[in-house]
């Protein structure tokens, strides 16, 4: 079984590099192309307009007003702010544009994301908490989500304007210019130095913020275990540790993030010094003009004034990166439970279910199971009993395909298990856990689930359906029959009404396999024996397997086996699995 703890998979994987990270995230805009070209002319219009407005002030200074010709300077007035003008709608389009690809990209990703975990094995599920998923699919997301729609742009829109004022700062003087650009060149090399600090803090705060919400839920999932043990100072303990350590990195992350704009701003400072002293001598000796200088200084507020903006943007880009690291770890995991797209290892037998030579263990654990074969026959019910801790429900999970044989094979009507789409597999076999989940809804929308064939039944016909297959009096112990109100944590349902739900729920499929795991551990006897009734009325052809720990529940059972210290055996009669179970031997 694969490991799929995210957290080592982070440790042990290899980071992408920004242009490989970036490349990974065009298949996502790839739909946004329309919206990224008008976006990307505005960006270059806003720009270009931007830039064209120093030399004309330059020019209008130097043939207009030391001339004192005011006519022109109200010509050139009035031409500036057209120019500003038309920056405010362009500069107004790109960011609405680009926030409308932000919340498609934002909503399409979390579309990807959720998918994804949803195709992952249920080991993905055990080794993981629900919390710090929570945040990669809400947080992380949203991070991405705010540098597309706000950042992008700005990066973009700054790079051009850098360039385009460095272009006109050499054309104008490119002696001046070349002193002028100094500073920006030693700004570019501290920030090559400080970017992988400033990805590496900001992921450390985000698996800080995952790790707090996974301690939330899990301390809210489990608050009546809290109140009924009095140990509200325990989780209270938890949680200030995982507060503590959120708190610690955000602080962390805040000073990374704020490291360069004051650095950014001292490079600008510098070199509009560097402009002035050199400018002025240059005027001194008539080899430049006041108009000149002006423009000058002008293009030097556009160079280095969208410089500080980039120290935010790439503090933005670098958490960005850091969401995105801890996005791509779960989108590039694979199940390790494939369908098999060939016919390899088939077997034509008249078992309905065999295990040949199978060994399982979890990830980095030891064996569960150890060179298991047997065989299970159509119409038949199977029982497996032994301690607890034995093995039995992990037995269970792989007749369901839930996990995959470390080695060995298990046949389903001949074929490899492996070899049957998920819906197919799900068709044949129904499994009841001992603790099922409800969702949120009716009776009636947790009956139907995943039952295609009952979907568009009216209630009128479900009922006729549950009459038919002796599910009546199950059905009244809810108030409101199938329209009865379940919540999101089933609070208005007891245990016990839980589990007559999905007792329904799997006799309704009618299934060729019914596994139950502990199925009635938590309803009376009286329903029980209810529910032995509903089961023999099930099709002739359906094999019934039973883990339990109640005898009476596995007395009339055709075969049992007693699992135990990773051996499958035959337990024989009734009285010889009572007397395993009680002296916890193995039969020979």
């Amino acid at each position: 079984m694969n490991n799929y703890k995210l957290n080592k998979v982070i440790d042990d994987s290899k980071k992408l590099n920004i242009l490989a990270t970036l490349l990974r995230l065009l298949p996502l805009l790839r739909a946004e192309k329309k919206r990224i070209f008008l976006a990307t002319i505005a960006v270059f219009a806003n720009s270009g307009l931007n830039l064209a407005a120093p030399i004309l002030i330059g020019y209008a200074v130097d043939n207009y007003i030391i001339t004192k010709q005011f006519h022109g300077v109200l010509i050139y007035a009035a031409i500036l702010l057209v120019i500003y003008l038309l920056s405010l709608v362009a500069n107004y389009l790109q960011t609405m544009i680009m926030g409308t690809v932000g919340q498609n990209v934002l909503f399409s990703l979390r579309n990807l994301l959720f998918n994804k975990i949803q195709s992952l094995p249920v080991a993905f599920f055990n080794q993981n908490k629900a919390g710090d998923l929570i945040s990669r699919i809400n947080n992380d997301t949203d991070k991405l989500n705010q540098f597309l729609s706000q950042g992008l742009v700005q990066f973009v829109a700054n790079i051009i304007t850098i360039i385009g004022a460095a272009i006109f700062i050499i054309i104008i003087n490119w002696r001046l210019g070349l002193f002028a650009l100094i500073p920006a060149f030693l700004l570019l090399i501290f920030t090559r130095l400080v970017s992988p600090w400033i990805k590496k803090t900001n992921a450390l705060s985000l698996n800080r913020v995952g790790a707090l919400s996974a301690e939330i839920s899990e301390s809210l999932n489990n608050f009546k275990i809290i109140i009924a043990f009095n140990r509200r100072d325990y989780f209270r303990k938890k949680f200030s540790q995982a507060n503590d350590e959120n708190y610690s990195s955000a602080i962390k992350a805040g000073i990374a993030n704020n490291t360069l704009a004051p650095t950014y701003g001292l490079a600008s400072n510098m070199a509009q010094l560097i402009v002035i002293a050199y400018g002025i001598y240059l005027i001194s000796i008539g080899n430049f003009s006041l108009g000149l200088l002006i423009s000058f200084i002008a293009y030097i507020s556009r160079l280095y004034d969208p410089l500080r903006q980039m120290a935010q943007i790439w503090a933005s880009f670098q958490t960005a990166l850091a969401g995105w690291d801890r996005i791509n770890i779960i989108l590039s995991l694979n199940s390790d439970l494939p369908t098999l797209t060939n016919n390899d290892g088939e077997v034509i037998n008249d078992s309905l279910l065999e295990f040949k030579d199978v060994y399982f263990k979890y990830s980095e654990g030891k064996d569960i199971l150890r060179n298991v074969n047997f065989k299970l026959q159509k119409a038949k019910t199977y029982a497996l009993v032994g301690p607890t801790g034995g093995g039995k429900t992990t037995t269970a999970s792989l007749m369901a395909r839930l996990y995959d044989p470390t080695k060995g094979i298990i046949l389903l009507n001949g074929r490899d298990i492996r070899s049957y789409e998920s819906g197919e597999r799900v068709k044949k076999i129904g499994f009841i856990l001992q603790d099922p989940f409800l969702f949120s809804g009716t009776v009636r929308e947790n009956l139907l689930y995943g039952n295609e064939k009952l979907h568009n039944y009216s209630n009128e016909q479900l009922k006729t359906l549950i009459n038919k297959s002796g599910l009546s009096e199950l059905l009244k112990r809810f108030d409101e029959g199938v329209e009865t109100k379940i919540s999101g944590i089933s609070g208005s349902l007891s245990l016990g009404q839980k589990q007559l739900i999905a007792f329904m729920r799997a006799v309704l499929r009618e299934p060729e396999i019914l596994i139950l795991d502990e199925a009635t551990a938590n309803i009376d006897t009286v329903t029980e024996k209810l529910l032995e009734e509903i089961l023999n009325k099930l099709p002739a052809q359906t094999t019934k397997i039973i883990i339990a720990h109640r005898l009476n529940t596995i007395a009339s059972a055709d075969e049992i086996f007693f699992v135990n210290g990773g051996e499958i055996t035959h337990a024989g009669s009734f009285q010889n699995a009572l007397s395993l179970l009680l002296h916890g031997k193995r039969s020979s």
